[in-house]
Order: C-alpha cells, then structure tokens, then sequence
C-alpha cells in the first residue's frame, strides 16, 4: 500500500488519498481515514455484573451506553491500552485482562483496528477523566447489559461485540 496523498491531518487522524490496485486488477482512488488503532473492555466486577459507561459523544448528538476504550498512543500495546483506558474512564484497575479478539471498526473508509478484552480482578484506583470526556459509570447485571445490546438501547458496535464475545467467553470457561 502507498502513501497516498494526505488530505488533512489533525491530532492523531489523517485523511488520505491512495490509489489502490483491486483484486480484480482495476485501479482506483481511495480516501482513508488512518487511525491508530485502540482498546475496549468489559470490566466485570464479578462473573455476573460489569460497568458500562454513559458517554457524551457530539457526533451522534447525545449519549451512549458504552464500554470503557480509547485510542492506542505511540509505541502502546493494545493490552496496555486496555487497562490505562480502563482505569482512567472508570477508576478500575484489571489484574486481568483476557482477549475477545480483534475488530475493524469501519473497513469502507478507515484502518482503526479496536482489539476487544475483559477485565477481572479490579481493584480502585483514581478516575483520571480526559477533557472531553463526560462520563457517568453504572454497575449492573451483566444480563441487564446483554439485554440493553438486544433491546437497541445499546448501538455503539464495538461495545455490543465486545459485551457478545464477553458472553461467549463465560459460557466457554
């Protein structure tokens, strides 16, 4: 893959133009959002109960329910992403981390890859909230959050993969 044109960049996205050669030997211009990847998690404070987040997002013009995630910084580890951006969102600290396997979270125009987890073992530790970060933290059954997934009141995508696959963990062992 080239280059490309870059079109914008701001403080960690870039906008860019590539041409591409298909499969089927057409060549053709792209535009891609280059992202640098990040971490979401399932923090279960026990097997049956979980925290969620309500997060102010502008783009969708209100709040979601979601689970805790945030993008990879420079030389960060997907599983180390995990757990700052666990602990900055919500004040938990995992002593486990188990992967639920990778995701991309838009492949027709973006390279963001979130890698999926859940988080056991928690023990507090300081909430440390980003500047654009509203959030307030429920606990609850983690029945009520699978419930929210298949009601639609929860319709943020890696958070409902990541809520699934966490089920799919539990009922595995």
């Amino acid at each position: 893959m080239s280059e490309g044109k870059r079109r914008w960049r701001g403080a960690f996205l870039e906008v860019v133009t590539e041409r591409v050669s298909l499969p089927n030997g057409r060549e053709i211009d792209l535009d891609l959002v280059r992202h640098p990847g990040a971490s979401a998690v399932v923090p279960f404070v026990s097997e049956d109960e979980v925290v969620l987040i309500r997060q102010y997002r502008f783009a969708t013009g209100g709040t979601l329910w979601e689970v805790p995630a945030g993008k990879l910084d420079p030389g960060e580890s997907p599983e180390e992403c995990a757990g700052r951006e666990l602990a900055e969102e919500t004040g938990l600290r995992a002593g486990r981390l188990e992967p639920l396997g990778p995701m991309w979270a838009s492949p027709g125009f973006t390279d963001e890859k979130i890698h999926l987890w859940a988080a056991f073992d928690l023990t507090p530790v300081p909430q440390q909230l980003e500047a654009d970060e509203v959030i307030e933290l429920e606990r609850m059954p983690f029945e009520r959050a699978l419930d929210l997934v298949w009601s639609g009141e929860l319709t943020d995508a890696k958070s409902q993969l990541a809520l699934l696959k966490a089920a799919q963990l539990l009922r595995n062992g």
